[in-house]
């Protein structure tokens, strides 16, 4: 899947030819720079691998540093491949923006936003008891029964209980390009994408 490394800059919502609301998100993508392209002779696979946001040179490590000097580039913060790129690529090359095309459906992956530790009605949509009746003066929020006793005599992997929610990679498909502008390295999707403003994201078609 071709594709470019960017970032989430905000939601916001477009009218459609219909004269709808519609809920957007503005990714900021690109310009990425090409560091590395795998071949199959070489890596027993075929891919390019992108770098992008510019890093300072002593957060760097000097590895990373003699790599992005190969491909004549600055400090990169964010490295990722992208397999089955139309295009043939070499070191040092720029891609931006403009491999998208309105109308498109496009695949964007982020890290959700982290909630910490939630119960069961936050974390898997419980709906607890609901009612005070019967003495069940605490129970409103409550997972209930989690296994039987005496068979099978333990708790089964999966059950759905509390624990950490969220800061997970995600990845939300088929969300359609509603408008590209390559000047300003933007593209604008329609729906929500998981994070929050600022943090990274790929998107692939």
């Amino acid at each position: 899947m071709a594709g470019l490394i960017g970032k989430k800059v905000g939601m916001t919502s477009m009218f459609t030819e219909e004269g709808k609301n519609f809920p957007c998100t503005i990714l900021e993508v690109g310009p990425c720079v090409v560091t590395q392209v795998r071949t199959q002779e070489k890596d027993g696979y075929e891919a390019v691998q992108l770098a992008f946001d510019e890093a300072s040179e002593k957060n760097t490590s000097k590895a990373l540093r003699g790599h992005f000097k190969k491909a004549k580039t600055s400090p990169k913060r964010k490295i990722v491949e992208f397999a089955d790129f139309t295009e043939e690529y070499s070191l040092g090359d720029t891609v931006g923006a403009d491999i998208f095309v309105e109308g498109e459906y496009v695949d964007v992956r982020g890290t959700s936003k982290g909630k910490g530790f939630q119960g069961v009605v936050k974390r898997h949509g419980f709906h607890g008891v609901g009612q005070r009746t019967h003495g069940q003066h605490n129970r409103e929020r409550a997972p209930g029964s989690i296994g039987a006793a005496s068979y099978p005599a333990r708790v089964f992997k999966g059950i759905k209980m509390a624990g950490q929610t969220g800061n997970k990679k995600t990845t939300v498909l088929n969300l359609k390009v509603l408008k590209v502008l390559a000047d300003k390295n933007l593209v604008v999707v329609g729906g929500s994408v998981p994070g929050a403003k600022g943090s990274y994201i790929t998107i692939e078609k």
